[in-house]
């Protein structure tokens, strides 16, 4: 099956953004995927292969506009991220400009406590 041109400039932005960024439990990665209704969010430590905490909007009651979701999401995993002892992560914001829910997103980690 052929691959759209557009598909694989995006994996390579992914590729460029990911081999610059390397999570370990002291300073995990935070991983930021962005779809049409939700946004998720995963520190995952590189050096074990594990997700260490997690948070996305579908866990969120009621509706909401999707920056406020994405702030959700922030702050909770940075609450996340404080009782298992981490303070600070590495943005890793997959294809995404940092604009809008990903922007959103990082500084309400930042507000909660989570240095990035």
């Amino acid at each position: 099956m052929k691959q759209s041109a557009l598909y694989n400039r995006k994996l390579k932005r992914v590729a460029r953004t990911r081999a610059k960024l390397f999570g370990t439990s002291i300073r995990p990665r935070l991983a930021v995927f962005r779809s049409n209704r939700f946004i998720y969010a995963q520190l995952i430590d590189d050096v074990s292969g594990k997700t260490l905490a997690a948070a996305s909007s579908a866990d969120m009651k009621g509706k909401k506009a999707k920056i406020d979701a994405a702030k959700f999401v922030g702050e909770a995993v940075a609450k996340k991220a404080e009782k298992l002892g981490v303070k600070s992560a590495i943005l890793d914001r997959r294809s995404y400009r940092y604009h809008g829910r990903v922007k959103a997103l990082a500084e309400a980690a930042r507000v909660a406590g989570l240095k990035i």
